[in-house]
């Protein structure tokens, strides 16, 4: 435990020393030297956020999405870059050179693929992602077959197996939740496997689930796949904000855009070795037991892979404070994000991770245009500041003697245990 008498600052002052004062250079940038928190153009983001909600992918079917995506960064006058995968990476340039930042949204979404064409004409699917067979019941689909020379998409609906309560009454209820207990009933005139495969439907073809975003009166976004697809709109909406007001950004940061973070694998590749500094824009879970909301950004402190980094967190968190910005902290304990894989490639950096809050997350999910707004001006702040140690964080490694953890977990009157 800490004891003894504390600083203006906050810290243990050891009243035995002659320089009892905080080493300026041990302590974190300011988030209150001329920042703004600038206007986000919401009518922007939700035209970009529907427009990447109408087009479907799923994880391993994305390139789609990403000629969108990079549209909207050319029309901002952002030079971007694709991966040999197909991840995207954008660049805000500062005049400072050396470490920069970077900023990571992702493209995919949940969905299926086809492990089976059944003998009465139907489909068998397996998810692609993690989400439950429950939330994928009654959505409308499309399947994408391999051969794009014809009719290569198709419509259809996933049904519980005993769909019908006219034939099946009471089993309807009694029958299993889970993938083999559901078929897609395709929009076609089928009636066996060897009707689907001369309308070139393959076991590995592509199912997508429909989005169907609604935006009410009251600023809720009901829509499939808001993750990550507000989150890009939020992501785009800051980079924009920037650009628009002509700010000069202190470190250079990048827009990294994953293709494959539902399946675990994210910002694995993308990230240059330079990046000091990295925060994941992604959704917030709303349920019970959760601090999160619709209608601000949250900040989480630790998920299913552990704690995020002490500093920049807490950095984030200063910003949201002295510009009042709307913000909730929260713990997640079955959710991992594009900062996890990153960190388990090997990436030398800090990481973070904030985001609008989603009700019912990988399902029929909503959030708030209030949410994505806050998380768009924290992101637009976050890029007004230095390095969360401006010297510190230029270097990839250091003397411990420079290490400034001290400044905000004071050693003094800490006592091993």
């Amino acid at each position: 435990m800490l004891t003894g008498p504390r600083d203006d600052a906050g810290l243990v002052r050891d009243d035995t020393r002659d320089d009892v004062e905080p080493n300026e250079r041990f302590l974190p940038s300011p988030v209150d030297a001329g920042q703004k928190r600038l206007p986000i153009d919401m009518d922007y983001v939700q035209r970009v956020m529907v427009e990447l909600l109408t087009i479907p992918s799923p994880s391993g079917r994305t390139d789609h999405v990403m000629q969108l995506i990079g549209g909207e960064l050319r029309d901002l006058g952002l030079e971007f870059e694709v991966t040999r995968r197909g991840a995207l990476i954008a660049e805000l340039p500062s005049g400072a050179p050396g470490a920069d930042r970077t900023v990571v949204v992702h493209a995919d979404t949940i969905g299926c693929m086809v492990s089976q064409l059944k003998d009465n004409g139907r489909l068998a699917i397996v998810p692609v992602g993690t989400h439950s067979a429950r939330f994928a019941e009654g959505a409308r689909v499309t399947v994408f077959s391999d051969d794009v020379s014809g009719d290569y998409w198709h419509t259809g609906t996933i049904l519980p197996i005993k769909a019908s309560g006219h034939r099946f009454g009471d089993e309807v209820d009694e029958q299993g939740v889970g993938w083999d207990h559901v078929e897609v009933r395709v929009d076609e005139v089928v009636h066996d496997r060897a009707d689907l495969e001369r309308r070139g439907i393959q076991v590995g073809d592509f199912v997508a689930i429909d989005a169907q975003p609604v935006i009410t009166a009251s600023g809720f976004v009901n829509s499939r796949h808001l993750d990550d697809k507000a989150g890009i709109a939020a992501a785009l909406g800051a980079f924009k904000a920037i650009v628009d007001h002509g700010v000069e950004v202190p470190v250079t940061a990048h827009l990294l855009v994953t293709i494959a973070e539902e399946v675990g694998l994210g910002a694995s590749h993308g990230l240059d070795a330079d990046v000091a500094e990295l925060v994941s824009i992604d959704t917030s879970v709303v349920a019970p037991g959760q601090a999160s909301s619709e209608q601000c950004v949250n900040i989480a402190m630790q998920d299913s892979t552990g704690p995020f980094d002490y500093h920049l967190t807490r950095h984030l968190i200063d910003l949201c404070r002295v510009h009042e910005v709307p913000h909730r902290r929260d713990v997640y304990k079955y959710y991992r994000s594009d900062a996890a894989s990153a960190l388990e490639a090997g990436a030398n950096t800090r990481a973070a991770l904030v985001g609008f809050g989603i009700d019912g997350s990988h399902g029929n999910e909503r959030t708030h245009l209030d949410g994505i707004r806050s998380t768009a001006e924290l992101i637009a702040l976050y890029l007004q500041t230095d390095l969360t140690f401006r010297s510190w964080d230029r270097r990839p490694t250091g003397d411990l003697s420079d290490f400034p953890s001290l400044a905000v977990q004071p050693a003094d009157g800490e006592q091993a245990r």
